[in-house]
């Protein structure tokens, strides 16, 4: 039997067109949302295997130049790409050997000077920046290495490496410059002449400002920018120190010392003059504060029983060094070598003690009987009063090298002199510049000199030591320009043919003529 199915349509009650059109559905927002994800998805996938290929490319390149540094790397502008460290330090050594050997230029106003790299101990740091430039890309994080590799491939890297230098002896440098300004500051002063204390009253000038300067320097060395501009001084005017009488009664004051020695242990005790005031210290400062630029205090002398040159040669028998200059035997410039001689010959110094040369000799005035000649002066030759009593200073200079005496206060001339080469002069200028040496030795010494026949001639008497060395002296030009010339000076110790020290004792800068 078939049993038939009956059809049966069921028909809704038609609904107004407005809800129908309400109810239909969006064709346009149930499709559309299904096509975006798909492609974002497609696009994601792509993205991924194209940075997994850029990452898996930049990985393979590290491996295979885990020992070279990567592209795009220079250090101060040399390009150390693909190098290994040992090229990189030949590249980059050979540059900064060129930097550490170019001065380091001064200017104010019409004063130039520089300072010589190697005078304050500059040096750069290269090893660390070229480990530092190795490192990039090296660190065994994939992501991070790749992103550094690529970033310097684009971008490059410039690492300027770091820099040490000693700046207490570019401090020094740079108040031994204020002394060679034209227009420096010059501080109150005093020396004995006969039986007076003559005080000399400071004038105002200029002195380097060195800690700004040695900031300024430092900043310019940092960014290389020294190396193609002169860096300015930095100048402070000051004012002379006020005239001190009670320091200075302190320093002249003393009993008088009778001179003696022993044989054992050897010693010798020179006599000291006594010295003491004729007025009061009230009466000492009422002067000062009345003069206007110098002031003369009467002084006493209480003399020793026993002098030291009464106890003769047995003293001092034996000669440690000397030393000749020739000069021209011009009148006035003979009469001030002999005065400055006169004023040291005889000179005793106990072990420590400190010969200065302003103190001894005193200022070279009309009233001590110096004489006009020539002088070095703001670059020019000139006549001066006490002209030529720098030869003086620069013989015993010379003795006292080869006494090997330590050197205490140097400076050397504007130009080379005629009477002695670069690196072995010694100038003096009252109240700024001085020549300073220290008995270094064991025993006392004694200076004894001359000016005869167009010979100015030092001899140093004492006990020779155990060990006495030979000494030499070595003085050559390291740098020369149209302009200047730059030298240095050297002190070798030997025994029996060996050398035992050498010791830089000074380096110089000239102009040139």
């Amino acid at each position: 039997m078939i049993i038939q199915e009956e059809k049966v349509e069921i028909v809704e009650e038609e609904k107004p067109k407005a809800l129908q059109k309400m109810e239909q559905p969006n064709s346009q927002n149930t499709k559309k949302p299904k096509h975006t994800l798909f492609y974002v998805l497609i696009f994601s996938i792509s993205l991924l295997l194209i940075i997994l290929i850029i990452f898996g490319g930049f990985a393979i390149y590290n491996i295979n130049n885990n020992d070279r540094i990567a592209k795009g790397v220079k250090i101060y502008g040399i390009d150390v790409s693909s190098k290994t460290k040992a090229e990189a330090l030949i590249a980059v050594s050979e540059k900064f050997d060129s930097i550490k050997n170019t001065d380091i230029k001064l200017v104010s106003k019409d004063y130039e000077s520089a300072i010589n790299p190697t005078e304050i101990n500059l040096s750069f740091d290269i090893n660390s920046a070229i480990n530092y430039a190795f490192s990039i890309g090296k660190s065994g994080k994939l992501f991070k290495d790749n992103y550094d590799i690529f970033n310097t491939m684009i971008n490059e890297v410039n690492i300027t490496p770091s820099y040490s230098l000693d700046e207490k002896l570019l401090i020094s440098t740079l108040e031994k410059m204020s002394k060679d300004l034209p227009n420096a500051v010059v501080e109150s002063s005093y020396y004995i002449e006969k039986s007076n204390l003559i005080i000399t009253k400071g004038t105002d000038g200029y002195s380097v400002d060195s800690a700004k300067t040695a900031s300024d320097i430092k900043s310019k060395i940092k960014d290389f920018s020294y190396l193609s501009n002169s860096i300015e001084l930095s100048l402070i005017n000051q004012k002379p120190k006020e005239v001190d009488i009670d320091k200075i009664y302190n320093e002249v004051h003393k009993e008088a010392k009778d001179a003696y020695y022993t044989t054992n242990p050897y010693a010798v005790y020179p006599s000291e003059n006594g010295v003491d005031f004729k007025i009061s210290i009230a009466e000492a400062k009422q002067k000062v504060a009345s003069s206007d630029k110098e002031c003369k205090i009467p002084l006493k002398t209480i003399y020793p029983k026993v002098t030291t040159n009464s106890i003769g040669k047995k003293a001092f028998p034996d000669l440690l060094a000397s030393f000749s200059t020739n000069y021209v035997n011009n009148p006035s410039r003979t009469t001030n070598l002999k005065l400055a001689a006169k004023k040291i010959n005889g000179t005793v110094l106990l072990p420590g003690e400190t010969f200065s040369y302003n103190k001894v000799v005193g200022e070279r005035t009309i009233a001590a009987g110096y004489k006009n000649a020539a002088i070095y002066q703001n670059g020019e030759v000139v006549d001066g009063l006490g002209g030529g009593i720098c030869q003086i200073s620069t013989t015993l200079f010379n003795a006292a090298l080869f006494a090997n005496l330590d050197i205490v206060e140097l400076h050397n001339h504007q130009f080379v002199p005629s009477y002695v080469g670069a690196g072995r002069d010694a100038t003096v200028v009252y109240g700024s510049k001085d020549f300073k040496f220290k008995n270094s030795r064991k025993f006392a010494i004694k200076i004894e000199c001359s000016v005869s026949g167009g010979i100015a001639k030092f001899k140093i008497y004492g006990v020779k030591e155990d060990p006495e060395y030979d000494v030499k002296v070595n003085a050559s030009i390291i740098s020369q320009s149209s302009t200047y010339t730059k030298s240095v000076t050297y002190r070798t110790l030997s025994k029996n043919g060996k050398t035992v020290s050498k010791e830089k004792i000074y380096t110089c800068t000239y102009k040139r003529h």
